[in-house]
């Protein structure tokens, strides 16, 4: 479980997360959702020890992420940022062998080479392990970087805006690849999303921010709701229940 307890960042006179504390449970798709500048990925970035908060504290599995080791740290939990800039000119295969290195320090076994090549064809990179990062378009690197963080093999997976870059195709295929990461291998994963479309129908769990602060928190019968959503975004926001899947309709 990754468990935030009583988080406040600022930023000068500016309070990115205003006493945040919430709880994920092992287990399953929880999707973060919420306007620009709610508190996203700045929670995102202190769950996995890149961002100190100046308040507060945040435990994985009971461990403290400011004071485990970082070698431990990096076999239970994994995060793909945003700003994804490597100065160094790496293959596709390459990169998503990074992804082992907190389990053998760069000294590659036939089993890391297994996982390594596993990643690159569950991502649809068979083509292109060999070209270089800076040959591929967004949505290739954007795959590469989400190989990696699958070969890292940890229990929880913190992606930030992992879709996008992606056509439509791509989109469906890494949710299905997330969905069977969480039901078949017992992954974690927590994804900051601003389509709230893939929240409302492929997570099973819903956290909505709005200025550094947790607006609701459940299930998406619970969160993806009119009243909710005008709530974080000021906007009306319809929402339809068709065939069992949730459609959004904008004003």
């Amino acid at each position: 479980m990754i468990e935030a307890i009583s988080v406040t960042k600022r930023y000068g006179s500016s309070v990115v997360l205003d006493d945040v504390s919430v709880k994920i449970p092992h287990g399953g798709i929880t999707a973060i959702i919420g306007p620009n500048g709610a508190g996203k990925s700045t929670l995102l970035g202190v769950m996995s020890r890149l961002i100190a908060p100046d308040a507060g504290h945040v435990t994985i599995d009971g461990m403290r992420v400011d004071q485990t080791p970082g070698a431990v740290l990096a076999r239970r939990l994994a995060i793909l940022r945003q700003d994804n800039h490597i100065m160094l000119r790496l293959t596709v295969r390459d990169l998503v062998a990074f992804g082992r290195y907190p389990h053998n320090h760069g000294r590659l076994s036939l089993a890391d080479r297994d996982i390594i090549e596993q990643a690159i064809r569950q991502l649809d990179l068979d083509a292109l392990g060999d070209r270089y990062l800076d040959e591929l378009s967004g949505g290739q690197r954007q795959r590469a970087f989400i190989a990696m963080v699958l070969a890292q093999e940890t229990d929880y997976i913190l992606l930030d805006e992992p879709l996008s870059s992606l056509d439509v195709q791509k989109s469906v295929q890494m949710l299905g690849l997330f969905r069977t990461a969480a039901d078949e291998l017992s992954r974690t994963i927590v994804i900051v999303v601003h389509d709230i479309a893939f929240a409302a129908n492929y997570a099973d769990r819903i956290i909505a921010m709005r200025d550094g602060r947790i607006v609701a928190d459940g299930s998406p019968d619970e969160v993806i709701r009119q009243d909710v959503l005008e709530e974080i975004y000021d906007v009306p926001i319809g929402v339809h229940h068709v065939d069992g899947r949730r459609l959004l309709a904008y004003p």
